[in-house]
């Protein structure tokens, strides 16, 4: 059964396992989260909890949404999230599902929003060829090339890999594992990288593949 938590990403380092290696791991803020609403399969034809997270003013809510946290009686979360929860029926709104709803050797999707490297082009965005520096390549080594056929269909494809905006986008890892959890400090470490800069809203929650 699904599960998972907001957090915000720390940072990465490196720690070491059993046999001495060394594992490259980031640490995420993850939680306090409040419970700030349950969709039930009677009223919105499937099981979620709503899960608010890092705090915020009044002033910079909406009336609807105050609203909602209102009706919750839960304090003003910045950063709302659904997800799935193995014990539903023992979740009630208000509670405060901490780091540990994760433990250490679970596997875990992380998604974030990855950093923006503004507009490039096909070399740096595709992994595209560059031509020959050799004479007569002349001031085109880094083009894209041609881009369609002349007659038929007579325009570009979708799809073509061509310049444009690199980075800055919703971007899921899959399949990282647990390696360390502490409930008191809201810490949660996983193996390996994450996306987005320090300080990065992340959403974790339970392989879907593992």
């Amino acid at each position: 059964m699904e599960k998972g938590i907001i957090g915000r990403k720390v940072g990465m380092t490196q720690i070491f396992d059993e046999d001495g290696k060394v594992v490259p791991v980031t640490i995420i803020e993850a939680g306090p989260c409040v419970v700030t609403q349950k969709k039930t399969e009677e009223k919105d034809g499937y099981k979620a909890i709503q899960l608010g997270f890092s705090d915020t003013v009044e002033k910079r809510l909406t009336k609807p949404v105050k609203g909602h946290f209102d009706k919750a009686g839960a304090a003003y979360k910045k950063y709302l999230a659904e997800f799935g929860c193995e014990n539903f029926d023992e979740v009630n709104v208000g509670d405060i599902l901490k780091a540990d709803v994760f433990a250490a050797g679970d596997v875990v999707d992380v998604t974030g929003t990855s950093k923006g490297k503004g507009y490039a082009g096909t070399v740096k965005r595709w992994n595209g060829a560059i031509m020959r520096r050799t004479h007569g390549t002349g001031p085109n080594h880094r083009h894209a090339g041609s881009n369609g056929s002349a007659t038929d269909p007579s325009r570009v494809m979708p799809g073509k890999k061509l310049p444009g905006q690199l980075g800055n986008e919703r971007v899921t890892i899959q399949n990282l594992d647990v390696v360390k959890v502490d409930a008191e400090n809201n810490m949660l470490v996983v193996k390996g990288a994450i996306p987005g800069p320090k300080n990065g809203i992340v959403y974790i929650k339970s392989a879907v593949k593992a």
